[in-house]
């Protein structure tokens, strides 16, 4: 079966973005971009792959990304539709999009939890959830691993890492990558 990955950049207070929507203040120099392209070349946008030598680079964990409507709008503000065009489905979660504008993409209006079932049953790489907070507060009970990217920086607001319903669940560390540039990367994996 499938694997539903929730990787994420996160704040040290747990924001996954500015009170704007946008990630544009996470740490884009340094080591840690080095590895994170090198592990997970997939979660580069379609459109950056060719300008920092990943054109043609296979995905190595996932065929399939998952966002919440929030964070799509965030590629469609910048002119793309299907930021990850190098993945085998992109499937977008709203409630109030009925119909996707690019036939690459998948508009989901029903129950989340039912739609990534269904993905995990099907034959295939894994699943990576792009974000946002809402939708991985949604999808809390079906991801099977966590991989924050936490960066030394203290946000103050913003979008949560989840939603915040408090429901505590334990996770297990399962890898520590500790960078010059002070982000580290945690690893965890549902009990």
């Amino acid at each position: 079966m499938r694997k539903l990955t929730y990787l994420i950049a996160a704040t040290i207070d747990g924001f996954i973005t500015g009170p704007d929507g946008k990630p544009d203040f996470f740490l884009h120099e340094g080591d840690h971009g080095d590895f994170i392209r090198a592990e997970y070349p997939e979660i580069m946008p379609t459109h950056i792959r060719p300008l920092i030598g990943l054109a043609d680079a296979p995905n190595k964990h996932f065929d399939t990304v998952l966002q919440g409507r929030s964070t799509w709008d965030v590629g469609v503000q910048d002119g793309m539709t299907n930021a990850y065009q190098h993945m085998r489905r992109n499937i977008v979660f709203s409630r109030s999009v009925a119909e996707s504008p690019d036939p690459t993409v998948e508009f989901v209006a029903t129950d989340p939890i039912e739609r990534v079932r269904e993905l995990k049953r099907e034959e295939g790489m894994g699943i990576w959830l792009c974000g946002g907070g809402k939708l991985a507060e949604a999808l809390r009970p079906e991801i099977n691993e966590l991989v924050i990217k936490l960066h030394p920086i203290v946000a103050g607001s913003g979008t949560p890492l989840f939603s915040r319903e408090f429901s505590p669940e334990l996770f297990d560390l399962a890898e520590t990558k500790v960078f010059d540039s002070g982000v580290i990367h945690l690893t965890y994996t549902k009990r």
